[in-house]
Order: structure tokens, then C-alpha cells, then sequence
């Protein structure tokens, strides 16, 4: 017998950073899956060619299967969108799209809310770190408000953003930066703002207010040293080609920028950001 599941990837929209310290971010699911099939084999059996860390898969295997008492002698076969390498959540993507195989496979019916404790469980035990918005968007889908340890977990009614997506040409580890940067509770608080105001903003399709908080955040992630020269240049291009707002998205030191974008501009502002250096990563969003 084989099953499937698959599991999206993610883009933060607001709240990065300040989130691991127990302020609300807010992210949306994209287009881009990570596919799991499971059959069973006498062996275990991983062949999985897209995913560059085997420990969340490993750990996962070993959480799942001392919780349920079901055996690991599975051949366990990924594939993923090629979009997931530039930092868009693909180690989150793998371990809820294997829970959700793994539970298919064996017949075990769980909730949401147990898939998101169980992926967020590998999270902790893999990196050290981490808040679990990755997996929680990765569960959930749409767009969501969210609080560390899925304290709130909320679905927004937003509509589909009209997002460019920008990527600087540099893999960011953020694991390592995540752990590196030394807390600024002042930036936070005014992060921790800014998420609130995004949430009303984008719930009201409110794209003008929203583009200038995505300025504001962009300039406290900036001060917080996560920001890089490629990275603001992109949203400063995109800003000035067009775009309501643009702002780094995730860990920061490289991966990607995203910028809000009237329909009429999209051309222009990803003109503007491949002038500089980016590469345009195509995805859709609030999936």
C-alpha cells in the first residue's frame, strides 16, 4: 500500500524575529509543496533528494512512531516545488506533509492542532529554536495571525495578495541567525505594533496602509542588523518602481524580499528587482 500527503511552504508577511520572543507575527501560505509517499518495506528507506536536512525527517519518524507504537520499516520518497530551496519553509513543509502521511498510512485521525504540536515538537528538538509559525502555516494554510507555541493560532480572511517575490542570491541559515541575534525588546514592541495594524489592514484589503507597515517593518528588521545591502536594495527598488511596500521575509541575512504590488505595477517592480541583482520567484499565495 502507498499514500500521499503534501504540505505548503510559507512567507512571513510581518513579525519576524520578534515572533521567537513571544510576539504575534502574521504569515500566508504559498503554492509551493513538499509531497510525501509512504509504503512499507522491511527496512527503513529515505529517498529524498530535495530535502538538505534529513534530521527533521528522522525526527519526525522517531516522534511519531514512539507515540503511536507503529513501526518505521517504510521506504519514505520526497519530492518538493524547486521554489522551496530559497527559504520558504521547506524543512516545516517535509515534517507536516510526513506527519500527515505517516497518519494516513497507519490509519491514525488526529486534528490540526495535534499535527502542529507533534511538527512543532521535531522543530524544538532539531534546531533548539524556534516559534512554530512555520508549522503552523504549513498545517493551517491561508493566512494566519500567530503567538510562539501556537499560543493563538488564527485564520485571517484576507484576500489573495498581490505579492512579488524577490530572491537576494544568498542562502540564509536561519537556524544560526535566529540563535546569533541578540534580542531588542524596544524594536519588538514596535514589531509587536505593527503586526496588529497589519492584521486590521489586511483583513480590510486596506493594500496602501498595508505596503507602508511592510516599510515600517523592513526598517526595524534593518536596525536589528538582519536586513543585508542586496536585500535593501530590492525593496527600495520596488518601492520606488511602484510597490505600496516591500519588506525582507524570514531570518533576513539573504534568502528573500517581498513587496505588495498594484496589479498595474507587477511588471515594473519586478523589472526593478532583477536591475539590481534579484531573481523573481514565482508563487502564489494565502493557498
Amino acid at each position: 500500500m502507498k499514500v500521499k500527503a503534501s504540505a505548503p511552504g510559507k512567507l512571513m508577511l510581518f513579525g519576524e524575529h520578534a515572533v521567537v520572543y513571544g510576539y504575534p507575527c502574521i504569515v500566508t501560505s504559498i503554492d509551493s509543496e513538499i509531497n510525501v509517499e509512504i509504503e512499507e518495506t522491511q527496512t527503513l528507506k529515505i529517498e529524498a533528494p530535495g530535502v538538505k536536512n534529513l534530521s527533521f525527517v528522522n525526527e519526525t519518524l522517531k516522534i511519531f512512531c514512539e507515540k503511536f507504537k507503529v513501526s518505521s520499516n517504510l521506504l519514505i520518497k520526497t519530492s518538493s516545488d524547486e521554489t522551496l530551496k530559497y527559504g520558504l519553509g521547506s524543512s516545516s513543509a517535509v515534517t507536516v506533509a510526513l506527519i500527515k502521511a505517516l497518519c494516513n498510512f497507519y490509519k491514525i485521525d488526529i486534528s490540526k492542532r495535534e499535527v502542529f504540536d507533534l511538527g512543532y515538537k521535531v522543530i524544538l528538538n532539531v534546531q533548539g529554536v524556534g516559534s512554530g509559525f512555520d508549522i503552523a502555516s504549513s498545517v493551517y494554510g491561508g493566512t494566519i495571525y500567530y503567538i510562539k507555541g501556537g499560543q493563538i493560532i488564527e485564520s485571517l480572511l484576507v484576500k489573495k495578495l498581490s505579492l512579488i517575490v524577490g530572491y537576494s542570491g544568498v542562502k540564509a541559515d536561519t537556524s544560526k541567525i535566529v540563535k546569533s541575534l541578540k534580542p531588542d525588546f524596544k524594536i519588538f514592541d514596535k514589531i509587536g505594533k505593527i503586526v496588529e495594524e497589519a492584521k486590521i489592514s489586511l483583513v480590510n484589503s486596506d493594500w496602501k496602509k498595508t505596503g507602508e507597515l511592510m516599510n515600517q517593518n523592513h526598517k526595524l528588521l534593518q536596525e536589528l542588523g538582519v536586513s543585508t545591502e542586496k536585500l535593501d536594495k530590492m525593496c527600495e527598488a520596488a518601492v520606488v518602481s511602484g510597490a505600496y511596500g516591500a519588506k525582507l521575509s524570514g531570518a533576513g541575512g539573504g534568502d528573500c524580499m517581498i513587496a505588495l504590488v498594484p496589479e498595474n505595477k507587477i511588471k515594473n517592480v519586478e523589472s526593478s528587482i532583477i536591475s539590481v541583482g534579484g531573481e523573481i520567484i514565482k508563487v502564489k499565495n494565502n493557498i
